[in-house]
């Protein structure tokens, strides 16, 4: 019994927790490419110019 208890937390628990992770681990690595690979694209122009000004003011 004791171990249906801990099989079901776990499932419940640790497997919706680690995809969310992973997923989190994978968003951050393809938005760092795909910015680098932007900012590659648009040197020197005023896009990238844009994309670096600071609007905190």
């Amino acid at each position: 019994m004791a171990g249906t208890v801990v099989i079901i937390i776990i499932l419940s628990v640790l497997v919706p927790v680690a995809i969310i992770m992973t997923g989190l681990l994978f968003s951050g690595i393809l938005g760092t490419i795909l910015q680098k690979d932007v900012d590659r694209e648009h040197e020197g122009s005023e896009l990238f110019e844009l994309s670096r000004k600071d609007f905190s003011n």
